[in-house]
């Protein structure tokens, strides 16, 4: 037997494409072989992967904390809202996001900021800790990022440890033009 992913995501783009894919190949066999394993399970067997490939386990959001490794559900709907995605061509290794990161607790608790505020209040509140660091080192990504507010984002940020930039925007937004050297992709959300 022999597999073959064709992968999509870009590398070093801080969108989990490498974790995902470890996940839904997991996903895959458990249907594949009908070894009706439960989520649970399948759990286990992806934070032998990776720390966060168990969160794609789940098609749900949710709220990783530890290692990425302990999740918990999320109160938070985007249904309906329209998402931006820029890649720039600057690739940004983990270890280096990481290496630019002072671990602190948050000032504002993320479950009750997803809970009780709109996503047009998120600015300024839900902070990407990697951005602070890598921004100063890859100033185009902070460019892009200021670009998507500028365009009527309701809330803009790195992805993950970046270097791709999303917007969450109300309604559809025409971004083929805005960054062509870079990858895209814009679409609904269910």
């Amino acid at each position: 037997m022999a597999i073959h992913l064709h992968k999509i995501v870009p590398m070093g783009a801080g969108l989990g494409g490498g974790s995902a894919n470890g996940a839904h190949t997991l996903r895959l066999l458990n249907e594949l072989f009908d070894l009706k394993l439960t989520a649970e399970v399948l759990c286990q067997y992806a934070l032998t992967l990776g720390s966060d490939c168990a969160f794609f386990i789940h098609d749900k959001p949710l709220l990783g904390s530890g290692r990425g490794e302990i999740l918990s559900p999320a109160t938070v709907s985007l249904s309906g809202k329209f998402l931006v995605i820029i890649k720039p061509d600057i690739h940004i290794a983990t270890r280096e996001a990481y290496a630019g990161v002072t671990p602190a607790m948050p000032s504002i608790d993320l479950e009750k900021l997803l809970a009780q505020h709109d996503i047009s209040e998120w600015k300024g509140k839900l902070i990407n800790d990697f951005e602070a660091s890598v921004f100063t080192r890859h100033p185009a990504i902070a460019a892009i990022k200021n670009f998507l507010y500028a365009q009527g984002a309701l809330y803009a940020s790195m992805s993950g440890s970046g270097a791709a930039v999303f917007g969450i925007f109300e309604k559809p937004i025409a971004s083929a033009d805005w960054f062509p050297e870079a990858v895209q992709w814009c679409g609904q959300l269910p």
